[in-house]
């Protein structure tokens, strides 16, 4: 591979401080605010679950408030191991108290930490300067910024699984010269079989989805490296065991029945959509969405155009995404922080696409070196203008009083069933009050056939309640049945966004 001139570590070094500076600035912009900015049913399941740990720990939380912690915990589905909350939880039992920015710091130092290991790892197969596009490009997308600081599974999942590229990356490195006879020696290659499993096993254990990822990514480097007689090796036994065991304790073992109920709900269910020609278009557009499909394509370029090493790497993580969309084909084109895992691997192919581009316009002098660099920083200049804006075009802080406003209005033995935001969570976190849930009109009902009969229902689902809790007044209009139906019934307290109906009457 041709690489651009040397330069002094200090040339790159100072741009590599600045861009992580940078990435930690944006995502720390509004730290405060509640989680309600992106995803706000996910970040409410993990704020709630902190919560719950927060209590058992709070030597002045009463019996009432551990028990409703406790409760609504219990009723928002755990369908991972909660890592990240507990670590949350910690923070706050330590800081004095629940606070928004705990999760954001972490998630965010997290990121930045991935970010290390990703800029080394690219720095090892292109120039500085391409991995400096690439880190780039890994840090200030609006849709990474927005993500990556989430207070959600998926974060630190993929800053573990990054970590832990980086060093199967690395043990192929030292592997390969242990088998030509170069090197620094077996104990540097065990290290990096030992680091490279234990934090592939994080990811996995954080969250399965990414053992398609972790999983090609080891089969093929493993391969890469090792050829046919990879199965003589012990490290690569012990890198499988590390990767596998934590999350196969967990998923298959502890929680089984949470896993099949995700799997058969989630996959089973829903397979049907991938024999259609408009769920690839649907995916296809959603990703332009999020990383410009221009970008997806060129990176994908990249992967061709890398050295030996990284494109098995590269090609393999493709592979590894498209096996990934195929088994959770709705998530695909409706919930977007499920294609977090895709930034780095985007990041890693445009370094790679750029890279001669790059060694280039190192070669130039005056006006063209100097426009070059120019439009790069003027593009970076941009999406950080965009992802800020972003972040500080709305305010949630008037969402936690209403919230409580409303679980006030709400008796506190009372059987509530509502149409309400986020399955109730927001009013579970903010109101400390737990209704059951009306079916919402959703493109999930319709695809899984579950069209709401709101006559023969409303019965059913209203036989022991008490009132009936309407805030989400657009899912309203979407049920005319329903709102026909409830305007029969007197209304017992009515608010600035809520109203609640009386069924006993």
């Amino acid at each position: 591979m041709t690489k651009t001139p040397p330069t002094r570590p200090a040339n790159w070094f100072i741009l590599f401080i600045i861009l992580l500076t940078l990435g930690g600035a944006l995502r720390l912009l509004d730290v405060t605010d509640p989680p309600l900015d992106f995803h706000s049913s996910r970040q409410l399941r993990n704020s709630l679950v902190a919560r719950d740990i927060y209590y058992s720990l709070l030597p002045s939380a009463t019996v009432e408030q551990r028990e409703l912690a406790h409760s609504f915990a219990n009723s928002v589905g755990k369908y991972e191991p909660p890592v990240i909350e507990s670590l949350v939880a910690v923070t706050y039992f330590v800081s004095g108290g629940e606070n928004i920015a705990s999760a954001r710091v972490w998630e965010t130092f997290f990121w930045l930490l991935a970010g290390i290991a990703l800029f080394d790892l690219m720095r090892r197969a292109v120039s500085p300067w391409a991995a400096l596009i690439g880190l780039a490009y890994y840090l200030v997308l609006p849709f990474s910024v927005e993500v990556s600081r989430s207070f959600q599974p998926d974060p630190l999942m993929t800053s573990a699984f990054v970590i832990g590229i980086y060093f199967l990356y690395r043990w192929s490195e030292s592997s390969s010269l242990l088998l030509v006879g170069e090197g620094t020696g077996m104990r540097v290659s065990w290290k990096w079989t030992i680091l490279a499993g234990i934090f592939l096993g994080l990811a996995t254990f954080v969250k399965i989805v990414i053992a398609f990822f972790a999983g090609a990514a080891a089969i093929a480097l493993v391969l890469f490296t090792l050829k046919n007689g990879f199965w003589k090796s012990k490290q690569v036994w012990a890198m499988a065991a590390l990767m596998i065991a934590p999350a196969l304790l967990f998923y298959v073992l502890l929680n089984q029945g949470r896993s099949t109920e995700y799997f058969f709900s989630w996959t089973v269910a829903l397979m049907k959509l991938i024999t259609s020609t408009d769920f690839y278009a649907k995916w296809l557009s959603f990703l332009g969405g999020l990383f410009g499909l221009t970008m997806i394509f060129l990176s994908i370029a990249g992967a061709f155009l890398a050295t030996p090493r990284l494109r098995w790497l590269l090609i393999s993580l493709w592979v590894g995404y498209l096996l990934y969309g195929l088994t959770l084909p709705f998530q695909m084109y409706t919930h977007s922080y499920y294609h977090i895992q895709l930034i780095p691997i985007v990041a890693l192919g445009l370094a790679s696409a750029l890279n001669p581009l790059l060694e280039s316009a190192a070669g130039r002098g005056g006006v063209g070196r100097a426009g070059f660099i120019a439009v790069i920083v003027a593009v970076i200049g941009f999406q950080s203008w965009v992802s800020r804006s972003i972040l500080v075009a709305e305010s949630f802080r008037h969402e936690p009083s209403f919230w409580q406003q409303v679980g006030e209005a709400i008796p506190a033995d009372a059987k509530v069933i509502g149409l309400t935001q986020d399955y109730g969570f927001r009013l579970m976190f903010y109101g400390w009050r737990k209704v059951s849930l009306w079916p919402l009109s959703t493109g999930l009902a319709e695809v899984r056939n579950g069209e709401v009969d709101f006559s023969n229902r409303f019965a059913e689902l209203t036989d022991d309640r008490d009132y009936f809790l309407v805030t989400s007044f657009g899912q309203l209009d979407k049920q005319p049945s329903l709102k026909a139906l409830l305007e029969g019934y007197p209304i017992a307290v009515q608010g600035d966004g809520y109203v609640l109906y009386d069924l006993r009457k």
